[in-house]
Formats: structure tokens, C-alpha cells, sequence
């Protein structure tokens, strides 16, 4: 079992429900219906990707190659590129932080890292049923 990908997913899964709560009941004070909207889902895809991460963490200790490490590594990379950035372009809209909108441009990187890190998984564990 890869301890480090079950440690993250249950760091980055307690930071996911601290998150949601603030996006629920405090975040409404500060930005409008559409900022939250692209808040929650940065909450949304942080959880499926802990999801993810657990079922790594826990896959790689039966299918153990370098493709699950990967996995895991870009569920992260996705995490806090895809999440991150909508995270602080919420933070800038809130604080009416402007010339920053660059950020943006990121979130797409993030979700190439997911897609990766889904690919990889099935690279992973293909690759110990053919050997």
C-alpha cells in the first residue's frame, strides 16, 4: 500500500469538507451565485480525485508499478492546479483582486492532470493483469 497517497487523500479529503462548509454558509457574504458555483466545483473535483487517490493508494499494494505512482502524483498535480486556481480566482473576485486573471489558464492544465492520472490507473492495473 502506498502510505504517502492515503495520507494526502485524507489531508486533501478533510481540506475538501472544511472547503464545501465555507462554500455553504460563509462564502455567499463575500461573492455572488457564480463565484460560488466555480468554487463548488473545485470542492467537487477535489473529492472525486481523493476518491481516486484513496483507490490508488490502496490498488497499489495488489498491482505495484511505476503507473500507479504516476497516478497518484498527477491526482495530485490536478488537485491542487484544477482546484487551486478555482480557489484563488474565487479569493480574487472575493477581495476584488484584479489584474491576476491569468489564473485561469491553469485550471485547464489541472484537469489534463486528471485525465492522466485516470488513464494511468487503468495503465497500472492492466499492466499487472497481463503479467
Amino acid at each position: 500500500m502506498h502510505k504517502g497517497f492515503l495520507r494526502a487523500a485524507a489531508f486533501l479529503g478533510a481540506l475538501a469538507v472544511i472547503l464545501g462548509a465555507f462554500g455553504a454558509h460563509g462564502l455567499k457574504k463575500y461573492v455572488g451565485p457564480d463565484v460560488i458555483t466555480t468554487f463548488e466545483t473545485g470542492v467537487r473535483y477535489q473529492f472525486y480525485h481523493v476518491f481516486a487517490l484513496l483507490a490508488i493508494g490502496i490498488l497499489s499494494e495488489k498491482f505495484s508499478n511505476k503507473l500507479l505512482i504516476y497516478a497518484g502524483k498527477c491526482c495530485i498535480t490536478g488537485i491542487i492546479l484544477f482546484s487551486g486556481s478555482l480557489y484563488l480566482m474565487t479569493v480574487f473576485n472575493a477581495t476584488n483582486i484584479v489584474g491576476i486573471r491569468g489564473i485561469g489558464i491553469v485550471t485547464p492544465i489541472g484537469g489534463v492532470f486528471f485525465i492522466a492520472a485516470w488513464l494511468l490507473l487503468l495503465a497500472g492495473i492492466s499492466k499487472k493483469a497481463n503479467t
